[in-house]
């Protein structure tokens, strides 16, 4: 018997079973790759067939590998990979793809606690056996995929675009800081991602974002001021949504924004904001409007039983906005001004209370949000989330809101 082969044929019984089954045994293809991938760097001569000894030694490692217990393939495992780890960097593709077989057979067959120690292991490691990087990735405890999702180049997209749409929050938030993130992968995460995953994603410079992307960060920034300061901060955000983002974010936010941001970013905050501050002259003149008459003619509309959703579409198909924001203050028990206020101002979410609190159905309130007062146009990507949330908000909340606007004679948080 070939000495090296005969070293070989001592592991466990995994290893010889797989490569048993990718190599035909007996030929010199199979002898030489055995034993440069698992034993000797010295090139020997191989014989030309195995011996009818060395294929019962085989037979008896296939037997043996249907009782082999649970330690032992640990044990295979972790040999395995040291062996790898040893010789990485002169494996050839071809050989690595051996380790990728024998790797990929025993993953499938330890605990947790192994899995998450070849993730470890391998995360870092630059020509890592691909098919087992894409097993460790898409494994569904977050110890073992975690280090691989975070680290691993050898990742694929397809792989990292399975996970972000079927895996939970934790390989989200896992992949949200991952180097280098495509539109097609950070798509997702912003459509999936719950606060702390698309905080984080805000805050990898790396990440590429489509303009559906960053329409959907923008959009989710609206109440949550951290992510406002994360993306007013990016200097690759589009200056449409930069000016989409100062429209919605607080004064607080703003003045965090001017102070935080480099040179050149702030000069560009800055001209957004003198733009955002002049467009809104005009509503603080009129901030004192007479809606006596509106108010009395809606009064009238619903004492004749005639103020209905039929009514509110009809005010917004002939942009009669004063109309309509007398008669959601009507249905809601609030001053009108309050609700032209809302309606006219650059917060599309603020919008869904009062239309919650009339009991409008979602048709009617996307008729409002596309075609409002005020210059603000809705992308489709802030529209889903001003749906999503829609359907979260109750009427009571709704209604406890108003009142609280009505109280302290202030739209907001």
């Amino acid at each position: 018997m070939h000495r090296e082969y005969a070293a070989f044929v001592a592991w466990p019984t995994e290893v010889a079973v797989i490569l048993r089954t990718r190599f035909r045994p007996g030929t010199n293809e199979s002898l030489d790759l055995l034993c440069q991938s698992f034993r000797s760097q010295a090139q020997q001569p191989a014989q030309n067939a195995m011996s009818v000894s060395e294929q019962s030694i085989i037979s008896e490692l296939e037997d043996a590998v249907r009782t082999g217990t649970a330690d032992q393939r640990v044990n295979t495992l972790r040999r395995v990979t040291d062996l790898f780890l040893r010789d990485e960097q002169r494996l050839s593709e071809e050989q690595v793809k051996v380790f990728d077989d024998v790797l990929g057979l025993l993953v499938t067959r330890v605990e947790t606690r192994a899995r998450a120690e070849l993730s470890h292991r391998l995360a870092l490691v630059d020509n890592a056996p691909s098919d087992v990087i894409q097993k460790l990735a898409l494994d569904d405890e977050i110890s073992v995929a975690g280090d691989v999702l975070i680290h691993s180049k050898r990742v694929t997209t397809d792989t990292l675009v399975q996970v972000a749409r079927t895996k939970g929050q934790d390989h989200l938030f896992a992949m949200s800081g991952r180097d280098g993130l495509p539109e097609s992968v950070t798509d997702v995460l912003v459509q999936r991602g719950e606060k702390r995953v698309v905080r984080n994603l805000a805050g990898n410079a790396t990440a590429q974002f489509s303009e559906t992307g960053y329409a959907g960060m923008v959009a989710k920034a609206s109440g949550d001021d951290q992510l406002a300061e994360l993306l007013g901060v990016r200097v690759d955000l589009p200056l449409k949504f930069l000016r989409d983002l100062l429209q919605r974010a607080t004064d607080a936010v703003r003045a965090r924004l001017v102070a935080i941001a480099p040179p050149a970013l702030q000069e560009e905050i800055n001209r957004v904001l003198s733009t955002i501050a002049g467009s809104m002259k005009p509503a603080l003149a009129d901030a004192h409007r007479d809606f006596s008459l509106v108010d009395a003619m809606v009064k009238e509309m619903q004492e004749r039983g005639e103020l209905n959703e039929q009514a509110l579409i009809r005010f917004i198909r002939q942009k009669m906005f004063d109309h309509l924001a007398a008669a959601l203050a009507l249905l809601n028990g609030v001053a009108t001004d309050l609700i032209a206020k809302a309606l006219e101002g650059p917060r599309a979410d603020l919008i869904l209370i009062p239309c919650r609190g009339a009991g409008l159905n979602w048709n009617t309130v996307e008729k409002i949000l596309t075609q409002r007062p005020g210059g603000h146009p809705i992308n489709d990507a802030i529209l889903n989330v001003a749906r999503q949330d829609f359907g979260r908000l109750s009427v009571p909340t709704a209604q406890r809101t108003l009142r609280f606007w009505q109280l302290h004679n202030k739209i907001g948080k």
